[in-house]
């Protein structure tokens, strides 16, 4: 039989758990502590419980395990872009940005992805399987354990589309934000969408503080759809009312995402479509220069480009930014290292 995924427990459900198998409430506690506060991997190490707690807690659940299997560290900026291996052998990527601010952390949600945006390499093998929450919390509990430093930030915006894995990804946002466990604040968690307009309606009903994150990349519906195939499903008026909506619940500023492809989306009348999208909309823009992968035929713009491109934007009224280029020497793109690695580069 199939251990149980104590690590995905929610503080309240563990507390039930534990009281179903006959032990008192305080011990729920102090397993969560051991988990979600210290970090541990093994009951043997929760020395605070009794020996025959533990060996009943090894018979019959799990601290599933996400163990480092790579770790890339930029010499230009810090930045570390860790592979991590899953118990059932698949491998999901997640990066560590150091600012002045402190520390964020870049996870995924899914193993692959079946989105199929042109320019991602995380797409190119499809969707193998979603993470369940604990798993993707371990991916920042890991990365603490072996930097030492705290993480402030999450953003949920490597492999995968944390809304099409729905219900774990908002038991994530749930266990990560806390009081019992890291309790990091959600106005400091981001989740990046490439536009799944059901769950961004259903996302604004819980009423999270998190910032949404619209991968939007094109400045019309027929831009968007060359770019991205979950345009042929959404239109692109209805995943603007759907941000619309998510501002109007939760008074989230929307992030909108912009990645530039040279001579594909980054044209004198790209920007003033842009405008037209986002000039009476409280929201962000962040242009981001597209990170070539070899299995596409995708350009970044020159700097020089890119600011012009910006600077019309900002001329206009429009709140933008150029996203600051992180780990360009280490297989910075999500999916790169992962689908390198699985190819034996």
């Amino acid at each position: 039989m199939e251990k149980k995924d104590i690590a995905s427990y929610s503080f309240e459900e563990l507390q039930e758990e534990m009281l179903a198998i006959g032990e008192k409430g305080f011990r729920s506690r102090q397993i969560y502590s051991w988990i979600h506060e210290k970090l541990v991997d093994d009951f043997e190490e929760m020395t605070n419980l009794p020996k025959a707690l533990r060996q009943k807690l090894e018979a019959a659940y799990e601290i599933r395990r996400v163990e480092m299997e790579k770790r890339q560290i930029s010499k230009i900026d810090g930045t570390n872009k860790f592979l991590f291996c899953l118990k059932d052998g698949n491998m999901v990527e997640s990066v560590l940005m150091k600012y002045k601010h402190g520390n964020s952390v870049c996870i995924s949600s899914q193993v692959g992805c079946r989105m199929g945006c042109r320019f991602c390499a995380s797409t190119l093998d499809g969707l193998e399987r979603n993470l369940t929450p604990s798993e993707m919390l371990r991916q920042v509990y890991q990365i603490q354990k072996i930097t030492g430093e705290r993480v402030s930030n999450i953003v949920i915006m490597g492999t995968g589309e944390p809304l099409d894995n729905y219900d774990n990804f908002l038991k994530f946002i749930h266990m990560v934000s806390d009081e019992h466990g890291l309790n990091i604040s959600q106005r400091n968690i981001t989740a990046s969408t490439c536009g799944i307009v059901p769950n961004i309606r259903k996302l604004a009903e819980e009423k999270l503080q998190i910032t949404l994150a619209l991968s939007l990349h094109g400045s019309n519906q027929e831009k968007r759809r060359s770019l991205m195939p979950v345009a042929n499903k959404y239109e692109l008026h209805e995943v603007l009312e759907a941000c619309d909506y998510y501002f109007e619940k939760t008074g989230r500023r929307i992030t909108f995402e912009y990645s530039l492809v040279h001579g594909v989306n980054d044209t004198p009348e790209d920007a003033k479509e842009l405008m037209g999208i986002l000039k009476d909309r409280n929201c962000h823009l962040n242009l981001i220069p597209v990170n070539p992968i070899k299995e596409r035929n995708y350009e970044k713009p020159d700097k020089k480009s890119a600011e012009n491109f910006k600077n019309k934007l900002e001329k206009n009224g429009i709140n933008v930014t150029i996203r600051r280029e992180m780990g360009s020497d280490i297989d910075g793109a999500c999916g790169q290292l992962r689908r390198k690695t699985m190819q034996g580069v």
